[in-house]
């Protein structure tokens, strides 16, 4: 029997209960690279990906285990108001400095955008608090996200 999912949008099939994680699937059967293999232990989220809206670490989700799921990864931010939003702050706020760990705070920040009721610098930290950077682009990250979820809120999203 096989599982049948989507990846931003594309239908997906694999073997149920296949033993191949999320972030090797995407990356390898797929090519989508964008997704990044980190820790490969749920920690450095660099291989957050959207599970049915959800922010979830590739690393440790099966393909096997995604039956009716929707996945989206960093390659669909340029199909949604929120993700050019992001995109574009981020670009503007200089926001990303190596972009190891890049794809997963975008993705974690879009369901962020999306979802929170409170757009405060403390709530943003929280949010991304599962996220390890070490190249110092902290705090332009926070005020890309900030300034994307001001200007959502505002009904500057139709970018």
């Amino acid at each position: 029997m096989n599982v049948r999912f989507s990846v931003n949008g594309r239908p997906c099939e694999v073997a149920q209960g296949e033993r191949c994680s999320l972030v090797d699937y995407l990356r390898d059967e797929l090519m989508l690279r964008g997704t990044r293999y980190g820790c490969g232990q749920e920690r450095c989220g660099a291989c957050v990906v959207l599970v049915d809206g959800a922010p979830r670490p590739a690393c440790q989700v099966e393909a096997g285990h995604l039956q009716d799921r929707s996945i989206a990864t960093v390659e669909s931010l340029d199909s949604s108001a929120e993700g050019r939003m992001l995109l574009a702050q981020f670009e503007r706020l200089q926001a990303g400095q190596c972009g190891f760990c890049l794809s997963g705070i975008l993705m974690r920040s879009l369901a962020f955008v999306r979802e929170s009721a409170d757009g405060s610098p403390a709530a943003i930290a929280r949010a991304l608090d599962d996220h390890l950077c070490r190249c110092g682009a902290q705090p332009r990250i926070v005020a890309a996200v900030q300034a994307s979820w001001q200007a959502l809120r505002e009904g500057a999203g139709a970018l």
